[in-house]
């Protein structure tokens, strides 16, 4: 429910803007305007804090000439990146709302009353949305950036229905916040990390009108768009353990077969004898699906001796083929009346497994190291 002062109108919970920034001091000091606009309309206890990548642009000198003691600026050094700036604000933040937004005026201010109310009506994470009915976006925001947005959401299905998880302009408490274990997030998107790791269901879209920017180059590079595919492996192998490193692993399978069969062809129609032709695709493949596998898949174990991984996974592909071959003919036997295909299939699903299962707990496993306390 609303909170309701003594005089009937609305009392707001005391609140923290973060604000992560690179190169914005053209627009920071008119948002912070339009903020302090909305905070004395509301009489908000507020504090904003601007978390700035080190930014050469004349940002700190900037802070030097504000004398408003509810805006703070921190200078990031180390470990820059848009979500760790979010991460970072968000755990220093002091008040009982949390609200993040960007600096570049794509994002109205004069919208955090509304999600504040809607806090306080029960929900877990209110998003500023451009795509909900009354949502909109700048005539000039341009069709590569659309595309850009909805395949990006099309992503994000496996963690959530909103419309448009992917705004960067969101609201929660400060007790939800508190319910992620960890935040691991890579990339220009943190919101969705939120939603996932805070558990969050309660989840409700106000619609705004999104703003190109006023002054200042945008931050979204193909870089950042390959850290979002990243971060949403990140966030399968969260949500869905070993089922998310099955369905990667039979994937990169899949795309061997389609390597297999390319090679095959190109090496058939160069002369090349057939024996030699169906040798050396399978070896192609097998590399194919090592390196996928130990890049993607098992991208964890990565650091650990190549060539030992590489003979473990062929080791384990052969005893995969193996099981396919015996369960295939034991299925024959078992069941004379079903058709080869069938008894393939069935070959297949069971050295398939046993191939993951040998290549997830063996060849790719984990090394948790121990840590001992110090003698000192």
């Amino acid at each position: 429910m609303i909170k309701i002062n003594e005089k009937g109108g609305i009392l707001y919970p005391s609140v923290s803007i973060i604000v992560p920034t690179y190169e914005e001091a053209l627009n920071i000091p008119i948002l912070i305007e339009r903020v302090d606009k909305v905070r004395q309309k509301y009489n908000l206890k507020l504090e904003m804090l601007i978390m700035d990548d080190n930014s050469q642009d004349g940002t700190q000198k900037l802070f030097e000439m504000f004398d408003e003691d509810w805006v703070h600026l921190y200078v990031r050094k180390t470990e820059r990146g848009l979500s760790l700036a979010v991460s970072e604000g968000l755990d220093k933040a002091n008040h009982e709302m949390l609200v993040v937004m960007d600096a570049d005026l794509s994002h109205p201010p004069e919208m955090i009353p509304i999600f504040l109310e809607e806090l306080q009506n029960g929900f877990d994470f209110v998003i500023g949305s451009r795509y909900v009915v009354g949502g909109s976006t700048s005539d000039d925001w341009g069709f590569i950036r659309w595309l850009n947005s909805r395949v990006a959401t099309l992503l994000a299905l496996p963690f959530t229905s909103v419309k448009d998880p992917m705004s960067g302009f969101f609201a929660l408490t400060k007790d939800t916040f508190k319910k992620a274990k960890y935040l691991d997030p890579v990339g220009y998107k943190i919101g969705l990390e939120i939603i996932v790791k805070c558990n969050c269901e309660k989840i409700k879209e106000i619609p705004i009108h999104f703003q190109n920017r006023k002054y200042g180059e945008s931050k979204l590079t193909l870089k950042e768009q390959l850290s979002y595919l990243k971060h949403i492996k990140r966030l399968l192998n969260y949500k869905y353990g070993n089922w998310s490193y099955l369905a990667q692993f039979l994937t990169v399978g899949g795309l061997g077969v389609l390597v297999n069969l390319a090679v095959l062809m190109v090496l058939l129609s160069v002369g090349l004898h057939v024996k030699v032709a169906v040798g050396f695709a399978i070896f192609v493949s097998l590399v194919f699906n090592f390196v996928l596998n130990r890049y993607i898949t098992f991208s964890y174990a990565k650091t650990e001796p190549v060539f030992k991984q590489f003979l473990g996974f062929t080791g384990a592909c052969t005893v995969g083929a193996v099981v396919n071959y015996f369960t295939t003919i034991g299925v024959l036997r078992a069941f004379p009346v079903l058709i080869p295909q069938v008894a393939a299939l069935i070959g297949i699903v069971a050295g398939s497994m046993l191939n993951f299962l040998f290549n997830r707990f063996g060849v790719f496993k984990k090394v948790h190291y121990r840590k001992y306390p110090s003698a000192y």
